[in-house]
């Protein structure tokens, strides 16, 4: 068996790779978390991660995977028997919804194809026909990973404002959070689920919701039962920086890491990256003659791209080639789409040149595994990348020249 040199290429969508500057902050001796110095880094990290939600209201981190946020968000606001209303847009979202149902909630799951994000119309229908109120939650993933496609968040609020509904309003942002650009409190989100390990560049492990007045209030009257994710201890300890048990120090100093590399850069340039990045790569497959899974243009994510298969070959072969020969790992076809994709992820600590490095060893592997394509995916992909560099060359100069 050959050994591989040079690094291995993890482009699934989650985990990411791990920048290194926050490698060596995760590697610091674990401190106290009943001292002084981790009051301090509590309060710091809070603070922080408010800026990344957009938010002026609490965030809490739990010592745990995007499940146990989804698994938070229901239990504080609601109560055995409530209906929460669901739409299928991919794996997570089926995930989520069985979650809720185990937990004796009434799951009204709206069917999709997974190719296209959250109907904003039919949010607006399905509320207008529920005149008694009996839906007490709407709960939608922003960017679904399992798909490539992303929910336009602000017009699924402004339809829910439209029915004159008084439903919450969970939104999952486990791979679109400091990817995509995401609005906690301009788009009135009551809570929003977050993990670690995809764009704030973490390893798994941690899980977070950033919650509003309105959802803290319902948490006052929920009844189902909680105790290791129950906001009231959090938000209490969390007032002088600590956690009401033992929190995961180490990763909590590699997010504070992550979190001043994020602002040093702005999001607004986070956004930008992943936005040419996606871009970029959807521009790579189009050439390739392959099909990107989101059927709707507004919908692309940023974060990942699903590909289809052409007809006749599994996602999952071409993927073990991919790995043998070029040692990259791809992500695979989830649920439905088993056998039938390959995801590229695009996301968390990422430059052109990992993507160039990436989709070359994408075109590499479609010769190598036999799978029909036309080559060119990775020249347009450059392209694209060079005229996007060539385009802020020339405004930075004109910048300058104004500033002069």
């Amino acid at each position: 068996m050959s050994v591989p040199s040079g690094r291995h290429f993890l482009q699934i969508p989650g985990p990411t790779n791990v920048p290194d500057r926050i490698l060596r902050a995760i590697e610091r001796p674990t401190i106290d978390h009943r001292g002084p110095e981790f009051g301090r880094l509590g309060m710091r990290l809070l603070a922080g991660l408010k800026e990344v939600f957009k938010t002026a209201s609490p965030v809490m981190i739990f010592p745990a995977s995007g499940t146990g946020a989804w698994e938070a968000a229901l239990v504080n606001t609601l109560s055995p028997g409530d209906r929460v209303l669901m739409f299928e847009t991919g794996q997570f979202a089926a995930l989520w919804q069985q979650l809720a149902g185990r937990l004796g909630l009434e799951v009204e799951m709206v069917p999709g194809d997974w190719r296209h994000g959250v109907d904003p119309q039919a949010v607006e229908a399905r509320l207008r026909e529920d005149r008694e109120g009996r839906v007490k939650a709407v709960c939608i993933v922003h960017n679904e990973t399992s798909t490539g496609v992303t929910t336009r968040v602000p017009e699924v609020r402004a339809a829910i404002d439209r029915s004159c509904h008084s439903a919450l309003f969970f939104v999952d942002t486990i791979s679109s959070l400091a990817s995509i650009d995401y609005r906690h409190d301009e788009w009135q989100v009551d809570v929003t689920v977050a993990g670690s390990q995809k764009g704030l560049m973490l390893p798994p492990g941690l899980s977070f919701n950033a919650v509003s007045e309105k959802a803290l209030a319902a948490a006052g009257a929920a009844r189902l039962p909680r105790s290791y994710w129950d906001w009231e201890a959090m938000l209490t300890a969390n007032a002088t920086g600590y956690f009401p048990y033992t929190p995961a120090t180490n990763l909590l100093f590699g997010l504070d890491a992550a979190i001043d590399m994020l602002l040093d850069e702005g999001l607004d340039q986070v956004f930008a990256r992943h936005a040419r990045h996606g871009e970029a790569t959807r521009q790579a497959v189009r050439a390739w003659g392959l099909e990107i899974l989101c059927s709707e243009p507004r919908e692309f994510s940023n974060s990942l791209t699903a590909v289809l298969m052409p007809a006749g070959h599994d996602a999952d072969d071409f993927r073990r080639s991919v790995l043998e020969h070029f040692d990259m790992s791809l992500g695979n076809g989830l649920g439905r789409l088993h056998g039938r994709v390959f995801r590229i992820g695009h996301l968390g600590a990422f430059n052109d040149l990992m993507l160039a490095g990436t989709l070359a060893g994408i075109e590499m592997g479609l010769a190598v595994a036999g799978v029909p394509h036309q080559r060119g995916g990775l020249q347009a992909a450059i392209d694209h990348l060079a005229d996007g560099r060539l385009v802020q060359s020339q405004q930075g100069t004109m910048k300058s020249a104004a500033a002069v």
